[in-house]
This record gives structure tokens, C-alpha cells and sequence, in this order.
């Protein structure tokens, strides 16, 4: 707590007192002893008491129907898509989690899988549901990835005109790969390089390299939020690039920076204590666990100036680990 102001240090106390309210199960808790379909979730498997629990809170329903035990696709996505520390978090705060086995013939699962027409022994599907047992958005087959499921998470959010939170939002952006691209920035000083473009929004990583004896920035971005345009504009207002690189594919073209073809093969990683430099001068920020390479993207770049900004960028749970 000492590095940081007294202003801040009371603002974000002041947070953690409201955060300890609404995170409904804390970071230090033991990982829920659940085969191996089920991921990290702590699922209820009481469906009667959680469509109450629904109609008081207002809460939405995220109910699976999974086989377990399972095929190993079973098994992957419960390992892989499940176990998301973040992913984790929104499903147990921002819903109420049911898990429903579809591998069954008779039971209280049986009776669930009748009443919304679900196949046994099928492969996971989620359904999101209200209070009164009706879906919320329309059910849907076959996601089966992180950033497919969080999708699904927003929609459902979005649709009950609940805040999504920002660390849900991001985590899409980051995964989405289909929708990213890539751009090269060439500048005196890839610090500079990374923690200025890493403010722009739509900016998903960073990295700091060398390239055709230049220190250069390379930039992933989601194509959705921001353009190529855009960033080659915002590095030429903030004067943190001497030339661009376009990746294959890309036609680039500026008024302002030369533009130059990039080839892979002729480009050098910097030294991992050369990437994300401004973090380095926060230690304690590595007591939040589990955090993406989107969040260390903007943590590295609006630490410097504004730490509470940086700190939106954490979910609730690495916001209390951060503060032990």
C-alpha cells in the first residue's frame, strides 16, 4: 500500500469495501472439487431454488447441460473454456450458474432436460434463462470457445440492460483472433512505443522489438473498434513513430510516416524485461493473478499517468488479491 498516494490509496478502498459486497466468492477459496466436464465453476444443481433466487435478484440464469462423465470434447471444454480465471469470475458474479446432466434417464436432470427439449448425451450447451424458465437470448449450438461463451455472456447482459463489465468486454476483444491485424510502428524508444499505443482503444498487445536496426512497436489490434488509419494518425499526433511496417495483406497508405513492407523473419523479440517497461516501476501489480495480455497492455500505459484509470482494466477479483 505504500506506493501508492493517499488520494488514490483511499479511493480505492472506499472500491474494495463496495467490491466485497457483490463478489460472491472470494479469490483465497480452494477450487470447487468438480469433474473435470465442469471446469472451475461452482455450479448449483438446484435448479427450483436458483429460478427463485432469479426472480428475487434478477439475476440471469447460466445453465449447462453437459455430459459427464463425458466425451474428451466434453472434457476439453470443461478444462480449457471453464477454467478461465475470468471467464470463471463474470459466470459466478454476473449470473447464476446451473449445471444440468444430460448424460441421464431418469432424475431431477431428466425432468430439466424434458422440460427445455434438450438431447441427452449431447455435447455442453448453454442456455441463458429468467426467473420464469424462459430463455433470454436464443439457444444456440456448438460454442465452444472462451470468447463464444463471453459473447453470449454480453448479449444476455446487454439484453436485460445490466452493466457488463469491462473485464468481460476485453476478454472478447483479446480471443477474438478472427478479427484482429497487425501493424508495425518504428520510434526512438519502444517504451515509449508501447505505452503510448497501448492507450488506444481497440489495441489488444504490444510488443517491443527490433526491426531493420530500428527499436519498433508491434501493435495487435481488433479491427472491429479501431483502424489502421487510426492508429498510424494517433502515433504521428503523439510523435511515438518514425515509420510504419504493414504486416502481409495489408495496404497501408500515409501522408505522414513512410510505410514500409514488414517480413518476420527479419525481426528480433526485446528481452522480456524490455516488454511492458512502465510495469516495472509498479511490483505490487503482479500480485494481481491471472491477468490477460490485454490487461497488461493498459495497465502499462495508464499506470504512469492515472492509476485508478489502469486499475478499471482488473476484474473485482484480482482487484482484492491486489490488496493483500
Amino acid at each position: 500500500m505504500r506506493f501508492f498516494p493517499a488520494i488514490i490509496r483511499l479511493q480505492i478502498i472506499c472500491s474494495f469495501i463496495i467490491l466485497f459486497c457483490f463478489v460472491q466468492t472470494s479469490p483465497a477459496e480452494p477450487l470447487p472439487n468438480n469433474p473435470v466436464e465442469a471446469g472451475n465453476v461452482r455450479w448449483s444443481r438446484d435448479f427450483k431454488a436458483t429460478l427463485i433466487k432469479s426472480q428475487e435478484s434478477g439475476k440471469p440464469i447460466f445453465v449447462l447441460f453437459q455430459e459427464i462423465p463425458g466425451c474428451i470434447g466434453c472434457q476439453t471444454f470443461g478444462s480449457k473454456v471453464l477454467t478461465h480465471p475470468l471467464l470463471v469470475e463474470a459466470i459466478e458474479s454476473e449470473f447464476l450458474p446451473v449445471l444440468v446432466y444430460n448424460s441421464t434417464f431418469d432424475g431431477e436432470d431428466k425432468k430439466i432436460l424434458d422440460q427445455f427439449n434438450e438431447p441427452g448425451w449431447n455435447y455442453q450447451v448453454i442456455r441463458f434463462i429468467n426467473g420464469a424458465g424462459e430463455d433470454i437470448i436464443p439457444r444456440k449450438d456448438k460454442i465452444w470457445t472462451i470468447s463464444g461463451v463471453a459473447s453470449r455472456m454480453i448479449a444476455t447482459l446487454q439484453k436485460l440492460k445490466r452493466p457488463v463489465p469491462l473485464y468481460l468486454q476485453n476478454l472478447v476483444l483479446e480471443l477474438d483472433n478472427t478479427n484482429h491485424g497487425q501493424i508495425g510502428f518504428a520510434m526512438a524508444c519502444y517504451w515509449t512505443g508501447e505505452y503510448k499505443l497501448g492507450k488506444v482503444n481497440g489495441v489488444v498487445a504490444t510488443e517491443a522489438g527490433w526491426y531493420d536496426n530500428r527499436e519498433v512497436t508491434l501493435v495487435t489490434y481488433h479491427k472491429d473498434i479501431v483502424t489502421t488509419k487510426d492508429l498510424i494518425d494517433y502515433a504521428a499526433r503523439e510523435q511515438c513513430a518514425q515509420r510504419v511496417y504493414s504486416f502481409p495483406g495489408d495496404q497501408l497508405i500515409s501522408k505522414r510516416l513512410t510505410v514500409k513492407p514488414f517480413h518476420a523473419e527479419n525481426y528480433r523479440k526485446a528481452q522480456l524485461t524490455d516488454q511492458k517497461k512502465q510495469l516495472s516501476l509498479w511490483p505490487q501489480i503482479e500480485k494481481a493473478q491471472n491477468m490477460t495480455q490485454l490487461q497488461r497492455v493498459k495497465l502499462n500505459s495508464f499506470a504512469p499517468d492515472d492509476r485508478k484509470k489502469a486499475l478499471r482494466y482488473l476484474s473485482p477479483r484480482q482487484l482484492i488479491q491486489l490488496m493483500k
